[in-house]
């Protein structure tokens, strides 16, 4: 259907892809990776016809009906569904066609006009453009508002209505969950996959992506390289690839190296063989994931967070309402260190308004919110990139949190963040919004938070960023509250899930795939079981939380010490490296160097005991906190 034959793009001077070829046929299933500025969107509007190739040729089938979400939304007067129907377009024409016979009498046109209509279920779309609102969040009762009442993230999900609403042979989606929270991203998941065209999609979510593709073209140096199977599959095979380059586990190593000593000297020891093993297997799953990495532009983590007090934040029997109806009532939560929590529940549920009063974004109704002394909250949300100085640089910004900061060390700083060279100094009026996230979190991270709230954090942020923020959260020693419509992030950063519904936030018993299940097949009702099960189950949830507390607070001490002998290990590592290349010098074993050779090889045996006296405490203190986890 749509063919690329030794196609070059360029934007400006960049060459955004080189003698590339490639055919779509009917239902596939495509996803379109690679770092923010690759070429993905561009590669989009040389589909639509908004670019022409520099060489070779591009050409589609004829009467190929292509639909793709719009980027602005008129602010029109015409109702939500209308609007949506208007991505039906022969449905259109048909309906003003059968207006214009209807006014002429012509019966023979309107007959076979209704005939038409009927075929392509003309009657049926109302319903249709009905249940994909709905899918997408709005209310039955919004379906009648104006285009002109929504906001501009409402509108673009409208946008992405219309553009399903199509029947279409093929589909382009471009960062199609951005705006969308994770009942509507299942949601949308599910439909992708019945549908019947041919499906291009651009995502940075790695289990939207695993769910909807069946192949993953990566846009990387230039070159698109097609890959089969989901992401997780062409990130393994990249792995591979990548993992046959030295030079690709350089970073890797220092992390992994006292993991491998233990490896080497205990795996033959019986008493020791079963954490060998647990440190092989860990080894091993590091090594697949690590390398489809390596290049990424991004590096960076929180520094320690310092006092922590205990608890960070209270809210005690709290209300909330921005009318006379309660979003949340009679809430009642205690934050404490190393609570990692993920916030669910349906659209409008109280999630961000949550995140607001926890922040101190808004005043309660009712109730208190208690933050303790020494409380230091970092607090991320869309409306932020908003609130940047347009006319400021990444560099200035900073200067703002840090009057005594230097330029050389605010552009180390952001570098980790990929802000390099003239970007750390250009006014963010031309960043996009990915850019102006990533700013965002740099200055949250810079000043050292030990309680962070995160309202969909990853937002714009490409697949190299999200795994980045990935690592540092899994490494962030205080408290977090995340909402977030990205699975893969929820499952590998938060301890704990809440739910959120019906003026109530408690613990979620289950996983995401739990949650996809009650959403789909207990709706309210479970929710409203779950939220009025009785004194027994609240007292045993009180409990439980308690138990954590206590828990975590004796946990504490031991994660510190643990920390503290990983980077002995790191030092005892860079001392044999030094001794064994001082020892390998054949010069060392002249006659005349007899008293520097002692010296060094009595150095060498301090250090290798006390290595061995480390490593053995390490694994003894690792197992032990595995074993609560």
């Amino acid at each position: 259907m749509i063919y690329f034959e030794h196609v070059t793009l360029r934007r400006g001077k960049k060459v955004l892809f080189a003698d590339f070829s490639l055919t779509i046929h009917a239902k596939d299933k495509i996803g379109l990776t690679g770092a923010n500025g690759t070429g993905k969107s561009s590669l989009f509007a040389l589909i639509l016809g908004k670019l022409e190739e520099d060489k070779g040729e591009f050409r589609s089938k004829s009467n190929l009906t292509l639909s793709h979400v719009a980027q602005e939304t008129p602010a029109l007067a015409i109702s939500a569904v209308d609007y949506v129907l208007q991505g039906d377009v022969e449905l259109t024409e048909l309906e003003q066609q059968i207006q214009d016979a209807e006014n002429k009498q012509d019966g023979v046109a309107i007959s076979k006009l209704h005939e038409r209509m009927d075929a392509i279920g003309g009657y049926q779309a109302r319903a249709r453009a009905g249940q994909l609102l709905n899918g997408l969040g709005f209310t039955a009762e919004q379906e009648n508002n104006p285009v002109q009442s929504f906001s501009g993230g409402w509108r673009m999900r409208l946008n992405l209505a219309q553009a399903l609403m199509c029947r279409s042979d093929v589909l382009l989606l471009d960062e199609p969950t951005n705006h969308l929270d994770l009942e509507a991203v299942l949601w949308l998941e599910k439909w992708l996959k019945s549908y019947q065209g041919a499906l291009l999609l651009i995502s940075h979510d790695r289990e939207f992506l695993d769910s909807t593709v069946s192949t993953i073209a990566h846009i990387e140096q230039s070159k698109i390289n097609m890959y089969s199977g989901n992401y997780t599959a062409f990130e393994l095979r990249r792995a591979e690839q990548l993992a046959l380059q030295q030079s690709s586990f350089e970073k890797q190593q220092r992390e992994i190296a006292h993991m491998e000593s233990f490896i080497t000297r205990f795996k033959a020891k019986a008493t020791k063989a079963k954490q060998a093993q647990s440190r092989i297997k860990a080894l091993e799953r590091m090594e697949k994931i690590a390398p489809a990495h390596v290049d990424s532009p991004f590096s960076f983590a929180f520094k320690d967070t310092g006092f922590m007090p205990n608890p960070l934040l209270q809210l005690q029997k709290v209300s909330f309402a921005y009318t006379d109806e309660n979003i949340l009532e009679d809430i009642s939560i205690s934050l404490l260190p190393n609570d990692r929590i993920g916030l669910l529940g349906p659209n409008g549920a109280g999630k961000s308004t949550l995140i607001k009063l926890l922040a101190g974004e808004s005043e309660v109704k009712v109730g208190k919110v208690i933050p303790s002394k020494g409380l230091n909250i970092g607090y991320f949300a869309q409306h932020q990139l908003e609130q940047l100085d347009e006319t400021s640089s990444p560099v200035q910004h900073l200067f703002e949190l840090n009057p005594e900061l230097s330029e050389k060390e605010a552009r180390l700083y952001l570098g980790g963040f990929a802000f390099n060279g003239d970007m750390a100094l250009e006014p963010i009026s031309g960043f996009s919004g990915g850019e102006k996230a990533r700013l965002v979190l740099a200055m949250l991270v810079y000043q050292q938070p030990n309680l962070l709230l995160l309202d969909e954090p990853t937002n714009h942020l490409d697949l190299d960023m999200r795994h980045a923020l990935t690592l540092a959260l899994q490494s962030f020693e205080g408290a977090m509250v995340l909402v977030s419509h990205d699975r893969h992030l929820l499952r590998t950063v938060c301890d704990d899930l809440w739910l959120v519904a019906h003026g109530k936030a408690d613990t979620f018993e289950g996983d995401l795939d739990d949650y996809a299940t009650w959403l789909s097949e207990q709706g309210v009702a479970s929710t409203q079981k779950e939220t009025s099960s009785g004194e027994h189950t609240q007292a045993a949830r009180k409990a439980k939380r308690k138990d954590d507390a206590e828990r975590r607070k004796l946990l504490q001490p031991k994660r510190n010490q643990l920390k503290k002998l990983e980077k002995e290990l790191e030092t005892l590592h860079s001392k044999e490296a030094t001794l064994n290349e001082a020892l390998a010098d054949a010069a060392i074993y002249e006659e005349s160097e007899k008293a520097k050779l002692l010296k060094l090889t009595s150095e060498h045996n301090v250090v290798k005991q006390r290595l061995d006296e480390v490593e053995e405490a390490w694994m003894m203190l690792s197992e032990e906190l595995e074993s609560f986890t």
